[in-house]
């Protein structure tokens, strides 16, 4: 058992990678519409998914709290759809779930390109159109997912280093591609990461909810606020405020959090800071 990620450039056949990889090993597919179910499920209105999925926020975006929104609930969704199938196993494709997952053992992160001619003729096929066409939609979707990666994750999106590995789709067959990844898998991720990977995600989800709750279940305004988990349902609270107050309530509120048995504190006062909360 695994959590696989799959990013990709258009038309480098990340879904039929992915498909071919679920019907080998049995793992259930997490594509863009399972995410954006679990997202409004939490009230998020789909206009926002639409405003930033994949996608650079342009510059009034970028300063409005539903950026802000539309990070910590897709977090929560990719944390909260890896725990439904940590027994199962599951692929991921896009929204920056391998940065996401980064910290946890037992992710296998791959990178699907393929050369710009090829790139450029799937297009064609796709969307009947010229080639002219067809490259101005793939540089338009290199830019947004670029920027989508930059923006939310301060990632370069094509960096190989970010991966357990590239494979070119120009060359090998989706099917090939499954073969070569379930390997991976196989010789990187032995039953003891496997224990671990069910740990450190569990622990992760753990932070992400206790954001989640002091945020937008209890409406106390941290700005910044980051959790960072420990072991044995530890969590570190980070952030920026200008009342010991909001502190004291940040703390009150991660200690609600079903599964949390410590919170340690390291919210700043910034006087001049002024929150509204």
């Amino acid at each position: 058992m695994a959590i696989i990620t799959i990013s990709r450039e258009l038309a480098a056949l990340g879904d039929e990678t992915a498909q071919e990889l679920t019907k080998r090993l049995g793992y259930r597919f997490i594509e863009k519409h399972t995410l954006e179910e679990r997202i409004t499920s939490y009230g998020v209105e789909p206009g926002i998914l639409k405003k930033y999925d994949e996608r650079k926020p342009g510059f009034i975006a970028s300063l409005s709290q539903e950026r802000d929104d539309y990070l910590h609930f897709l977090k929560m969704a990719i944390f909260q759809e890896a725990v439904a199938a940590a027994d199962r196993g599951c692929v991921f494709i896009g929204r920056g779930a391998y940065a996401v997952l980064a910290g946890v053992p037992g992710v296998v992160s791959v990178f699907l390109v393929s050369n710009m001619d090829i790139r450029v003729e799937r297009v064609r096929s796709y969307f009947h159109c010229d080639e002219k066409k067809a490259r101005s939609i793939i540089e338009q979707s290199d830019r947004d997912r670029a920027g989508f990666h930059k923006y939310f994750f301060e990632s370069d999106w094509k960096e190989p280093g970010n991966y357990r590995v590239s494979l070119n789709t120009g060359r090998l067959h989706p099917s090939v591609c499954a073969k070569i990844i379930e390997q991976l898998r196989d010789s990187t991720v032995p039953p003891e990461v496997e224990t671990e990977l069910t740990r450190k995600l569990n622990a992760a989800f753990l932070a992400q909810r206790v954001a989640h709750h002091i945020l937008y279940e209890k409406d106390v305004r941290v700005h910044f606020l980051d959790v960072t988990p420990g072991d044995d349902g530890e969590v570190t609270l980070f952030g920026v405020t200008n009342s010991k107050t909001i502190i004291d309530r940040a703390v009150a509120a991660a200690q609600e959090v079903e599964g949390v048995k410590n919170v340690v504190q390291s919210i700043q006062i910034v006087e001049e800071y002024n929150i509204v909360h």
